[in-house]
């Protein structure tokens, strides 16, 4: 009896789909890619799910709700006890939505 060695997945590949989200009336499409150019050529460098960058592209629900990313640095109204490894996540105005992407609720931050 001979057996088949099973099949590995393959790595994903830069520009792959990750995931769409839906999110507050929008919609973002989560790809495979590098954040840093260094990254790309690290020894077992692979793609990873990049979230948009909202510090220097923002975006805004229909409501003028701010998107951020669970791990983005956290802006200067962080509310809850901040460290050197805080990110949005932790603070108290974070409102998760799905996988990294949440809004963040501080009146403060609202576009009007």
């Amino acid at each position: 009896m001979s057996t088949t060695p099973l099949e590995q997945p393959s790595a994903p590949r830069e520009g792959d789909l990750f995931k769409v989200i839906q999110c507050h009336g929008n919609t973002f499409e989560i790809r495979y890619g590098f954040y840093e150019e260094c990254d790309r050529h690290a020894l077992f460098a692979e793609p990873m799910e990049i979230y948009p960058n909202f510090i220097k592209e923002p975006q805004y629900t229909d409501d003028g709700i701010p998107f951020v990313t669970a791990i983005q640095l956290p802006c200067e109204k962080f509310s809850g006890e901040v460290d050197d490894n805080s990110t949005c996540e932790d603070c108290s105005h974070y409102q998760h939505c799905e996988e990294l992407l949440g809004i963040c609720t501080c009146p403060d931050n609202q576009k009007e």
